[in-house]
């Protein structure tokens, strides 16, 4: 089965030209099955590029995915339209009284700034709080995952001497949790970010089981309470273009930024980057939309209190 989305959402069309099977509202209400009802809250202040990067991970399940959006109502977003943001994203206030079998929480491009001095901290703190009885697992994305180990845990991140920006390799660290079933012994996953968790520190939480690190790049991949929450510190939704276009961008800015690791043949940045991590990608979201939200969820959803 595919992901539903509005029939009008930009995505989808793109997403059909790569012959990827998108359903919209009419198909959908002739499938005689209860749809998967995945939250995403979009941080990220390109949203649509975003929303395609996500829909595209989450579109290799046989099982069929109803996707809802929400933004922040504490902050104003300068990137993406209005209109765009009216039509195709709801609110916490339009939701909070329904419960979902996953979300994902994106990452946000403000690492830099301590977490309580971002101007929606307090309303995604309350976010964070109503998954734990509305949720029945969360996927943490990079600043997001920083910001869910330092909220739930108390873990505190640190700047780097320099960006962490490229394709990393990592191991897998424990074969038989099954949101790493089918993963290769290495992989790799591309990071952009300034900012970290200690894997030590990681390590020393007796909460979180790290499923996946990296010796340069640090923690990737882990979870805790059986799964209701997932920590990804990597970009693994990331297109073959996107750290393409945000080395570029920097450069034309002027920023000191490095060419990123692993990405382009011969670090020449002319040529077409490799994509080399999007199978592993789809594996993860895939297990994690069978493992942890199809095979926990429970059939009524609105019915039965976590």
């Amino acid at each position: 089965m595919p992901i539903k989305v509005q029939g009008d959402l930009p995505a989808k069309e793109i997403l059909e030209k790569e012959n990827i099977f998108v359903m919209d509202e009419n198909r959908a209400i002739h499938q005689d099955i209860r749809p998967i009802q995945i939250l995403i809250l979009n941080l990220m202040p390109l949203k649509e590029e975003t929303e395609l990067q996500l829909l595209r991970s989450l579109s290799n399940t046989p099982l069929q995915v109803d996707v809802s959006f929400m933004t922040m109502s504490s902050h104003e977003s300068k990137n993406t339209s209005t209109s765009h943001l009216n039509k195709f994203y709801l609110h916490f206030e339009d939701l909070k009284n329904n419960k979902f079998d996953g979300m994902i929480i994106t990452g946000a491009p403000v690492e830099l700034i301590e977490f309580e001095e971002v101007d929606y901290w307090e309303e995604l703190t309350e976010i964070m709080d109503w998954t734990e009885k509305h949720v029945t697992s969360t996927i943490y994305l990079c600043w997001a995952a920083q910001a869910g180990l330092y909220y739930h845990y108390g873990l505190k991140k640190k700047v780097l001497s320099e960006k962490m920006f490229g394709l990393f390799w990592h191991r897998v660290m424990n074969r038989k949790i099954p949101l790493v079933r089918g993963f290769d012994d290495a992989f790799l996953a591309p990071h952009s970010r300034h900012t970290e968790v200690p894997l030590e520190d990681i390590k020393a939480c007796k909460d979180i089981t790290i499923l996946a690190e990296s010796e340069e790049a640090g923690f990737f991949l882990g979870m805790a309470k059986e799964g209701r929450q997932i920590y990804v510190m990597g970009h693994p939704e990331y297109d073959r273009v996107t750290l393409d276009g945000e080395y570029k961008r920097d450069l034309n800015k002027g920023l000191d930024i490095q060419i990123p690791k692993n990405y382009y043949s011969n670090d020449n940045s002319e040529d077409r980057p490799l994509l080399m991590w999007r199978a592993h990608a789809n594996n993860l979201y895939t297990n994690w939309l069978n493992y942890y939200v199809y095979q926990t969820t429970p059939y009524d959803l609105d019915g039965t209190p976590f």
